[in-house]
């Protein structure tokens, strides 16, 4: 038999920093969900011969945000297996395109056939009347693309066009978005997860969101139509997962809360957990009214959900009706918190700084009240990013108002517009005044005290993560959703347009950013174990409280700054009453006419 090598290299690149540097690390913090749902689906395909017969499929998998892409070796490597291959760049987001097109360039003057994928392609496709000149460009130069999802066997029809050479410059799937339901296991090899946190992996159960966020780019790429896989679906990936030691998972869904098989799903974990003893544990994502839905939250927690991402966005209606995020009710925040609290999960929340409304004094202003009066653990803040795939990206271009033209810094931790009401001295400044007055050591002490007076609060664990958050943003001058442990850096890797620093010079900068930045970790997280071991060792730790733990009737709530002092907080209150009234006159209708 003639047996011929097809070689799929996935890359999920990452993007630069500052000095144009990707941002790697000898351990980052979790795995690409993209990454590991295309290699799921690439596993399946080679298990179907999808090439036919005659033909081996080879896969390898590259997260660089802890591997190190080299091109030119791969290329050798290839060359000495022998066979054709394919690049595929994945899940590139906006802010990872100047990387990905760097190393497209590398790859093609290799003579390898290239492919790039995720949302910044299948935004721009979605929203934009022609194809930005990033885009363009590439693709001239022979890259490829692919906008939508490559569930429901759509790999295939790439392979083969791979196979013969002939990839086509646009494999459009917008209009098409497919089910989940039996869709192969995202898994990644466990020789990927070790370069991690080292027992943690990611996936979704549900794609789309049927709300209406102006600066959300997930409703234009996943749609407006939810999607789910079924709780069988679901057991498959957490035992193929198992098997492989990772017990820990992110399940990345934009709003697990909305997805309307989550207690089937949670049933499954459940009884996974409580009746086969599984030892696993689940970060998710829901909105401000979850703890609406009967028994949501105490199934959740059962089922081993012990962290809890809350898109709270902002404390001021009027920023959330400006940026039609309507779903969330300030007038529900406090009550859900405490909820989550009772049930020993750790919350955190995104906090989105430069709505038109907003002023840094009203900003700094906020997060003392969100500090004061929500028992919230963790926050994280970004700047208000015209996203390429969102509403607000698609308005201010056809107002022709000024974006930054660096990709590269739509990160959410860049600044890319300029405000209404602030300077962009003064918008820089709230955002990062903002990280520094939530995690001050004062704040710090606060939130754990705050865990301490529970049984379950895990002041240890809000602390590893709280310091997490500060360390990166202050030391790493990074996100901590890209943080990592032990920054790498390799001197030929820098941007291009950017020279290539001299060893002298690279090599002894490096070295001392190491040392210094080590140096201050180490005294942050001293000065704040002491923190720690003094609220631990206080008798009365069980009893502390303060307003934003403490039970509190409906009038007392509307006396909160949270109501009083932010934009629009009184007329929430009242709308917030007359919803009340309306269901509660709903409810005796149908009681009515039930026993009529």
């Amino acid at each position: 038999m003639d047996l011929r090598d097809f070689h799929f290299i996935m890359i999920k690149p990452t993007h630069y920093d500052d000095d144009g540097y990707p941002i790697q690390w000898l351990r980052s913090a979790i795995p690409s969900n993209t990454l590991a749902s295309l290699n799921g689906l690439a596993e399946a395909a080679r298990e179907r011969n999808a090439l036919g017969e005659g033909v081996h499929i080879h896969l390898h998998a590259y997260d660089e945000t802890n591997k190190r892409v080299m091109p030119g070796k791969i290329a050798r490597d290839i060359k000495k297996r022998g066979g054709k291959a394919l690049i595929a760049l994945v899940g590139v987001q906006s802010n990872q395109f100047p990387r990905a097109a760097d190393l497209a360039r590398k790859f093609m003057a290799e003579g390898l056939q290239t492919a790039i994928g995720g949302f910044h392609v299948s935004g721009c496709i979605s929203m934009l009347d022609e194809m930005p000149a990033e885009l363009v460009e590439l693709q001239d130069e022979g890259v490829s693309y692919f906008a939508g999802e490559a569930e429901d066997r759509r790999l295939d029809q790439v392979f083969r066009d791979a196979w013969d050479s002939d990839l086509k410059p646009l494999y459009n799937f917008m209009a098409d978005l497919p089910s989940l339901g039996g869709e192969p296991t995202p898994i990644l090899p466990s020789k990927h997860i070790q370069f991690t946190a080292g027992s943690h992996s990611s996936f979704d159960l549900g794609r789309g969101c049927p709300y209406q966020c102006s600066f959300c780019t997930i409703i234009n790429v996943q749609g407006r139509k939810s999607r789910f896989r079924s709780a069988d679906d679901l057991e498959r990936i957490i035992r193929d997962n198992y098997e492989q030691g990772i017990n820990r998972f992110f399940i990345t869904d934009d709003n697990f809360a909305r997805n309307r098989e989550w207690e089937p799903l949670f049933d499954r974990l459940i009884a996974l957990r409580e009746k086969e003893n599984f030892d696993i544990k689940f970060i998710i994502q829901v909105d401000t009214l979850c703890h609406r839905i009967e028994n949501f939250i105490e199934k959740a927690t059962r089922a081993g959900v012990n962290r809890v991402f809350i898109g709270l966005e902002n404390i001021n209606p009027d920023n959330l009706l400006a940026a039609k995020k309507r779903q969330n009710k300030i007038t529900e925040y406090r009550e859900m918190l405490q909820k989550w609290r009772n049930h020993g999960a750790t919350t955190y929340a995104g906090y989105i700084i430069g709505f038109p409304g907003d002023t840094k004094e009203a900003v700094l202003r906020d997060v003392e009240i969100i500090k004061k009066e929500l028992p919230l653990d963790l926050l994280e803040f970004f700047y208000l990013t015209p996203l390429p795939g969102s509403e607000d990206h698609k308005v201010l271009l056809s107002k022709n108002t000024w974006m930054d033209p660096d990709l590269n810094k739509y990160d959410l931790n860049h600044r890319v517009s300029h405000h209404p009401k602030m300077t962009d001295t003064e918008w820089e400044e709230a955002y990062r005044e903002a990280w520094e007055s939530y995690y001050s050591d004062e704040h710090i002490e606060t939130v754990l005290r705050r865990a301490a007076a529970h049984p379950k609060g895990r002041p240890g664990n809000k602390l590893f993560l709280m310091m997490w958050f500060k360390l990166m943003v202050q030391h790493e001058g990074v996100h901590p959703l890209e943080g990592g442990y032990f920054r790498l850096k390799f001197r030929r890797d820098r941007r291009s347009g950017l020279p290539i620093e001299h060893p002298l010079v690279f090599y002894p900068k490096y070295f001392w950013q190491i040392v210094s930045k080590h140096w201050a970790s180490v005294a942050a997280v001293w000065r704040v174990h002491r923190i720690y071991k003094k609220v631990k060792a206080s008798p009365d730790r069980r009893s502390y409280s303060d307003i934003a733990i403490a039970p509190m009737d409906k009038a007392s709530e509307e006396d909160l700054a949270m109501i009083k002092e932010t934009r629009g907080g009184t007329e929430a209150v009242a709308k917030s009453a007359r919803d009340a009234a309306l269901r509660k006159a709903g409810k005796e209708r149908a009681k009515a006419s039930a026993s009529a």
